[in-house]
């Protein structure tokens, strides 16, 4: 059992005898009724030390849990709370903790139809209803599109990942003519600009399968699980979005913003890479470390002609492929718009 499950447990069984009214509880006392409450839940011999109940009973008392217990010691021998009617199961809350309670329903309100939060619709109508919420309109507008293919197979795949299942996928790429049939190791659910991604394990290495492009899923029980403990911070810690390439390596990005839109880009930095090399009347000059994937083209390009790519000479001859590619197509739309 862990040592928060364990505190949890010890504070619980003190409460219960500081607030008995009709029981005289010394030190020793309050130890024993410990050591026999963690024997209960464990099913196994448990002895609690003195110096943890003191300590116990110090952070009970002070403002570290928010308890601050009026615990006394009356005979110099007996504890109990000075206030009969105190528990810490009944901690009241000042007007800025209502505030706050109610500042966190709201921003969870807005989970409230996407399928992983159905279940929480009940649990965040009785925060309303404990804290007297009153009903005022929303505040924080957080971007979700619950319509998005493939969000119906987030639950599957959480559930999946939590308890270490090996799923078989039928998958199709937006490029293959026909599906294809995958036995993959599930280790993290990926968010980006809105689009759902499962990262995997698959054919000793690790892939990244879009939610849209999944058919269906099933688990498969005769297959050990292969747990990777996945460390998400440092397989997407060198690019942008959620393409990684395993034999690519980062490289750096140049690249100017015009002055009126650099601030921008300041504020909200491409990447935590990201550094000034320059800055003049014309713009500001900036560097960024990461691999060159799908999304960091999708991302330059979404800043149009307030950013010009200098380096590297591969990525840059890139963007400049787009964009005469774009200037092309809208040329043949007048053409097109002049002759209707």
């Amino acid at each position: 059992m862990s040592s928060n499950k364990n505190a949890l447990i010890r504070y619980k069984t003190l409460d219960k005898c500081l607030k008995n009214t009709y029981k005289q509880y010394t030190l020793e006392d309050l130890i024993d009724e410990c050591s026999e409450a963690l024997f209960e839940f464990e099913g196994k011999e448990s002895f609690v030390s003195k110096r943890t109940v003191q300590l116990d009973l110090q952070n009970m008392r002070s403002e570290k849990f928010g308890y601050e217990a009026p615990i006394e010691v009356y005979e110099r021998k007996y504890y109990r709370y000075s206030d009969p009617d105190y528990s810490i199961h009944n901690i009241s809350v000042n007007e800025n903790d209502l505030k706050a309670m109610n500042n966190a329903i709201q921003i969870l309100k807005q989970f409230k139809d996407f399928s992983m939060f159905k279940e929480m619709n009940g649990v965040i109508q009785k925060l309303e209803d404990s804290i007297h919420s009153t009903s005022q309109k929303s505040i924080i507008h957080l971007d979700k599109n619950e319509q998005l293919k493939g969000l119906e197979h987030i639950d599957v795949l959480y559930e999946n990942i939590l308890n270490k299942k090996v799923l078989k996928i039928c998958y199709k790429s937006f490029k293959a003519r026909e599906e294809n049939f995958m036995t993959v190791h599930p280790q993290l659910l990926k968010e980006y600009n809105n689009r759902w991604f499962l990262i995997c394990w698959h054919k000793k290495a690790i892939y990244n399968l879009a939610l849209d492009r999944i058919i269906s899923i099933e688990t498969d029980d005769d297959t050990e699980y292969i747990d990777k403990d996945f460390d998400a911070d440092r397989y997407f810690g060198e690019v942008i979005g959620a393409t990684v390439s395993e034999t690519q390596r980062p490289q750096n990005v140049v690249f100017i913003v015009n002055s009126q839109h650099a601030p921008y880009v300041k504020t909200k930095p491409f990447h935590h890479s990201q550094e000034i090399i320059e800055e003049d009347e014309n713009g500001t000059t900036f560097k960024i470390c990461v691999q060159l994937n799908f999304e960091l083209e999708r991302m330059i390009l979404g800043m149009g002609e307030f950013l010009t790519v200098l380096a590297p000479r591969k990525l840059k001859q890139r963007i400049a492929k787009s964009i005469s590619i774009a200037h092309l197509n809208y040329q043949a739309q007048n053409t097109t718009a002049e002759e209707l």
